[in-house]
């Protein structure tokens, strides 16, 4: 099979074409035949490199996985050849204390596809069984592959982490991105009062169309809100941009607060007045993904329509650097999608 995958750290250039033997699996796997697979930043960081971080080079990235089961190992009983899945994009060790809570993603032996295990920039991927999930019916893969990760993280973000309630102020940052996308569904469909910010008016517009209850550029973003909010300020911040806008995202918290990030793409050097936390009550919340079922809850409400995958653009998987390149310039809206070729 053709696949593109990363040796050693570096640019586009870094995606290599090669051709694999097909994978077989193993007793509790399936062999998925790849449809279609999003692009994340995660993708930028496996390609890339993180200072302090080992990947296990080579790998194939693409965590975001639609296709048809091609094969199912011998105790899987959960799928057959021939459905349509969507694959939960982490997975736990399956044995732990924190996977017997549901909450895998807290498993010290947590990964992803893409980024521990190869992934989806490829026509054949193997994938544990237990994270096929049904496609819903008359629903793309293209359509499908741009929920599970993006969605996954906003929902444990607001939901898992925040607490979000009805009524709620929410602030979301970079709405024209995957996860901002999906932020502002999400906090709507809760019942909260939506603010996004975006860097240019058309992605500002479409924010809206989303349902953000008003939408805005980044200077002076802090004011902004507290005016919105009748002074009161925001009580949820979503955050994902880091340096840039860290502070002001703290600035414009009402009293007892909170401000979650699941990213940095601006930078990790984030300053601001400690006195502010502790006079207003503020938390600071970390997230990194969520549980298995939480993403079967948000298939779920995607089917129903009450959650939409924003897909900005489908490219075949031959242009993969092309979408790199499209994705760390931040010129989508929502998610680019790739698909391999017959």
């Amino acid at each position: 099979m053709k696949a593109f995958r990363v040796h050693e750290h570096g640019g586009p250039e870094a995606l290599r074409e090669e051709t694999l033997p097909d994978p077989a699996p193993a007793a509790d796997e399936a062999v998925v035949e790849v449809r279609a697979c999003a692009l994340n930043h995660l993708d930028l960081w496996v390609r890339r490199g993180v200072p302090g971080h080992r990947f296990p080079l080579p790998i194939t990235p693409g965590c975001d996985i639609a296709g048809v089961v091609a094969e199912v190992g011998s105790v899987v009983r959960n799928a057959k050849a021939g459905d349509r899945v969507v694959v939960a994009p982490g997975f736990g060790c399956g044995w732990c204390e924190a996977c017997g809570d549901g909450d895998d993603n807290l498993c010290r032996e947590y990964g992803i596809m893409g980024e521990t295990r190869d992934g989806g920039y490829a026509r054949y991927v193997r994938v544990p069984s237990r994270l096929l999930i049904p496609i819903p019916a008359g629903m793309a893969f293209e359509q499908i592959a741009a929920v599970p990760l993006t969605f996954l993280t906003a929902w444990h973000m607001l939901i898992g982490r925040c607490g979000l309630r009805a009524g709620d102020d929410v602030l979301v940052h970079a709405a024209g991105s995957g996860v901002g996308s999906a932020a502002v569904q999400i906090a709507k469909l809760c019942g909260a009062r939506v603010w996004a910010t975006a860097s240019t008016e058309e992605k500002r517009a479409k924010a809206r169309d989303l349902g953000a209850d008003g939408a805005f550029g980044y200077e002076g973003f802090a004011e902004e809100v507290r005016k919105r909010t009748e002074k009161r300020g925001a009580d949820i911040v979503f955050e994902h941009v880091g340096t840039a806008t860290f502070e002001g995202s703290l600035k414009c918290l009402a009293k007892g607060g909170r401000v979650v990030t699941c990213g940095a793409t601006t930078g990790a050097d984030a300053r601001f007045d400690l006195r502010a936390v502790f006079f207003k009550s503020l938390s600071i919340l970390g997230s990194t993904m969520g549980s298995r079922g939480e993403v079967m809850r948000i298939v779920r409400l995607v089917g129903q329509g009450r959650l939409k995958p924003v897909v900005d653009r489908v490219l075949p998987l031959s242009e993969i650097r092309r979408a790199h390149e499209l994705l760390e310039k931040r010129e989508q809206f929502g998610k680019i999608v790739v698909v391999p070729e017959a």
